[in-house]
């Protein structure tokens, strides 16, 4: 199974520290958060990683190079100016990412998700159009994305909601609607995956930050630094 890491956001709510730094790149208990991921995708076995990038990705280039100090091997799908949303960004990107589902995380996030579980599963023929790990929301996002019946994303029933976490498999026929270079958020086909009754996802109880602003930033870099 190949990752696909999302990297080309501009981080509005992140600046200034992102004026001159890639959300991604940007330092959290001593190391990037994008190498959190890279670090614990390569422990769990992954090779092959895909990167977006936009807002100065030359950067990230830069840092990262080919992954082979992670022991991995790093592809990028650039993106123009502005960047192309999530879905737009994953379907531009399908060329890089082959035929089979993929694992999807954004780059701005911390967790310790074990990404290793996923590889497991598809090897044992299990082939979603789309799963989705969700969490407990967040004080900043208290409504939630959905809700879950079982297996299934339903949409948010307004009493027991989980938040997205920017981590989940799909597979490339997800983005079959999707023309390369298109800008689009990934939420319609959510929506319409929901609808036909298609969306799994499971809720994960451990360690998990979105990094969306300095002092959230701020708060996980101390945290790291005094674990």
């Amino acid at each position: 199974m190949k990752a696909f890491i999302l990297a080309a956001g501009r981080g509005e709510r992140m600046r200034p520290l992102t004026d001159h730094t890639p959300k991604p790149l940007l330092v959290a208990g001593g190391k990037p958060l994008i190498v959190w991921h890279l670090e614990r995708l390569a422990a769990a076995g992954y090779k092959e990683i895909v990167i977006n990038h936009a807002h100065l990705g030359s950067l990230i280039e830069q840092t990262l190079g080919d992954g082979s100090q992670w022991g991995l091997h790093i592809q990028y799908s650039p993106e123009p100016p502005g960047a192309l949303e999530t879905a737009g960004g994953i379907a531009t990107a399908l060329p890089l990412l082959g035929d089979e589902p993929f694992l999807v995380v954004n780059g701005d996030v911390y967790c310790d998700f074990d990404f290793g579980r996923f590889s497991r599963l598809t090897v044992e023929g299990w082939q979603p159009a789309a799963h989705l790990v969700m969490v407990a929301n967040p004080a900043h996002h208290a409504g939630g994305d959905f809700s879950l019946d079982g297996e299934r994303v339903i949409y948010a029933n307004g009493e027991q909601t989980l938040t997205y976490a920017g981590i989940g498999v799909f597979s490339p026929a997800f983005f079959a609607s999707v023309e390369s270079g298109t800008i689009m958020k990934l939420r319609p086909l959510l929506d319409a995956a929901i609808a036909s009754g298609t969306l799994t996802g499971e809720r994960f109880a451990g360690h998990w930050v979105d990094v969306g602003t300095p002092q959230r930033l701020a708060e996980l870099d101390q945290e790291l630094k005094t674990a």
